[in-house]
């Protein structure tokens, strides 16, 4: 997904910092390229198309185009089957991992994964920093994941703005309405109460992050809203591209809304987050950099711990949407109200 994607350029980030003669490439899927274009310390995207999980001669040919690169270290951040063979077939001398006992034969060094966090970077990527510990002897990492906008885009980003009559002198908030799935997506009632808030404490316009099919279920988040609210969202502003979506989201004061990538590629771009985070997923893997001031986010955890005992986040996720019942918006609502007051700096 693309929030992994970005979390694992960090990888490309410090090795390019410690090497910076070295030649670092990163396999992606396609879909995901947007968050790491024009980053500096990647030289070569290689794109995992659909054709290689659809056709096993395609996939063939694949492994043999990266054992012909003839890497000296391969990195695997996925540690799922298909990255397996991928470092099985690199010919690379050196091969790093996770610590994973049916997988443990292919690499040449693992490392175990942490579950709670030793920084306020969170374990998603303290983890892939520990990947590349493995090799390193330093002290100094850098664990923030970083998006690159061009001139061009960032003035396009004002240009869209612009031309849907946004008014700069009011904040711009943009809202992550809806989550990859059901069970990531804030109930739709609770969402509009939100809405409904930050616009009473602020005044301040409101643009929707959703993918055009979602459009039918952002249009009921909208129609749940107050007339007032209403108002002060522009609903019909959809940016053609992720890179488009970047551009404006730079201009924005602050992201507010469900965990997901989104919020991760708000945090590269430096903008302000307000997270709510789905009743199932682990926070602290994803709250990464939070402060209590520009980055804050809230789980049914932190106020109900008694729901969760000592069950898996496999085993939450098929509770996920009873517990969403739960997870009513005056338990934050203070803290929302706080959040939105940040100064206006953009």
């Amino acid at each position: 997904m693309i929030g992994d994607v970005l979390a694992s350029s960090i990888i490309c980030n410090n090795l390019k910092m410690l090497y910076p003669e070295a030649q670092i490439d990163y396999l992606i899927y396609p879909f995901t390229q947007p968050v790491v274009l024009n980053n500096p310390n990647i030289d070569n995207l290689i794109l995992f198309h659909d054709d290689y999980r659809k056709s096993k001669i395609a996939f063939l040919n694949f492994l043999l185009s990266i054992k012909k690169s003839q890497y000296d270290l391969v990195f695997d951040a996925y540690g799922k089957l298909e990255s397996n063979l991928v470092v099985a077939f690199s010919g690379a001398k050196t091969k790093i991992g996770f610590r994973k006992s049916y997988s443990d034969f292919l690499y040449s060094k693992t490392t175990k994964e942490i579950t709670q966090p030793l920084t306020n970077a969170g374990t998603a990527l303290e983890n892939r920093i520990n990947l590349v510990k493995l090799i390193a002897h330093s002290n100094q990492f850098d664990l923030k994941p970083k998006i690159f906008l061009t001139e061009e885009e960032i003035a396009n980003g004002k240009k869209i703005l612009l031309h849907h009559n946004i008014d700069f002198s009011n904040k711009i908030f943009m809202i992550g309405v809806l989550g990859s799935g059901n069970s990531k997506t804030y109930p739709f009632p609770f969402m509009a109460q939100i809405l409904d808030a930050i616009v009473f404490e602020t005044n301040a316009t409101l643009l929707f992050n959703y993918m055009p099919s979602q459009i039918a279920e952002a249009q009921e988040i909208y129609n749940l809203c107050q007339k007032k609210t209403q108002q002060h969202i522009k609903i019909d502003l959809i940016p053609g591209s992720i890179r488009e979506f970047l551009s404006i989201t730079q201009h924005c004061d602050a992201l507010i809304g469900n965990e997901g990538g989104a919020v991760n590629m708000a945090k590269a771009l430096d903008i302000p987050t307000f997270t709510i985070f789905s009743t199932w997923i682990i926070k602290e893997a994803w709250n990464a950099f939070e402060n209590g001031t520009t980055n804050v986010s809230v789980h049914l955890k932190d106020f109900k711990p008694e729901l969760y005992g000592t069950k898996t986040a496999k085993e939450m996720k098929k509770e996920a949407l009873k517990l969403y019942e739960e997870f009513r918006p005056d338990l934050f609502e203070n803290q929302i109200r706080k959040f939105v007051q940040i100064p206006k700096v953009r």
